[in-house]
């Protein structure tokens, strides 16, 4: 197999169309529609259905990218082991990432991590948990770091810190003067309220959707926003609540807390906080140091 025909190939499927796929690129169609051509010729059955919008993969196609990623996956394994037999420590890291856990995580976890190993380069790569997976498959990151359950039998989850989903709620709300902060609750509870709620796409936008839906409820969502930051900031200064991971919020209901917090019961299917990368990949020193210092942060007491 020809590691131009290749990547070409994988970033044709990835940007749907060989006209997104040229500019990714930087070719011209023609050339890019050739190159194509000469590796289905040398495969012996077309890759594409041509047809399709987005463009799709044949069955021969389906084949051909599974072993295409096998094969990067191999070289990629290589390059690594052999940096390693010369005891250098250099080399990068595709760091999978959401903004919000980059706010909250990366302060402490980029500084340890350069100090011991100064010559690593982080390639951060910031998108949603809905996504992070599907770049983890396709080589596109070596390791994500999300709030999700495991679901594919081809990658690793380390368990990095079990999370709890609390309704955090404005002290001037009816739930508030209705129910003792900290008490765990139905989201039944919050039915009468109005809510800031992540957008679609976000794991615990999931969660609360299908909350709502077993519950039979439909509470008014007044905004919507792809920080978790932004709604604290919105539950602190109006009558609203949020749902979202207790890692994200102050669950100490103290008199300085600007809101109050309540676990929420009935989740089914309950998303942790996982480091993910495929089985197949081959993780170095600076790659297993890099996990040993984000479970050192996460998990402080085990690590005394």
């Amino acid at each position: 197999m020809n590691e131009k025909h290749m990547q070409y190939v994988l970033t044709v499927l990835k940007e749907g169309s060989f006209t997104n796929a040229a500019k990714k690129l930087y070719v011209s169609q023609p050339s890019l529609s050739q190159i194509i051509k000469t590796a289905e010729s040398n495969l012996g059955a077309p890759i594409f259905n041509r047809s399709t919008d987005p463009i799709t993969l044949t069955p021969a196609g389906q084949l051909y990218v599974e072993a295409a990623r096998q094969v990067t996956t191999i070289s990629t394994n290589l390059v690594k082991q052999v940096e390693e037999l010369s005891n250098e420590e250099f080399g990068k890291i595709r760091l999978g990432i959401s903004v919000q856990r980059g706010m909250e995580l990366l302060p402490e976890l980029y500084p340890r991590f350069k100090k011991r190993f100064p010559h690593v380069e982080i390639e951060l790569h910031e998108q949603g948990s809905a996504t992070m997976e599907k770049s983890v498959l396709e080589g596109e990151v070596g390791i994500a770091l999300l709030t999700t359950f495991p679901k594919h039998a081809d990658l690793y989850y380390d368990l990095i810190q079990e999370e709890q989903l609390v309704l955090i709620v404005n002290r001037d709300c009816a739930l508030a003067k209705r129910i003792r902060p900290g008490t765990p609750i139905d989201i039944l509870e919050a039915k009468d309220e109005t809510f800031v709620s992540s957008r679609p796409g976000h794991s615990v936008r999931s969660i609360q959707d299908t909350l709502f839906i077993t519950r039979d409820m439909k509470p008014k969502i007044d905004l919507e926003t792809i920080s978790i930051e932004i709604g604290k900031h919105v539950v602190a200064s109006s009558p609203v609540v949020m749902a979202c991971p207790d890692a994200y919020v102050d669950t100490s209901n103290s008199a300085e807390s600007p809101y109050f917090s309540y676990p929420i019961l009935g989740v089914e299917n309950p998303r942790h906080f996982y480091a993910c990368y495929r089985k197949d990949m081959y993780l170095t020193k600076y790659m297993k140091g890099f996990l040993e210092i984000l479970h050192a942060l996460r998990n402080p007491a085990k690590n005394t």
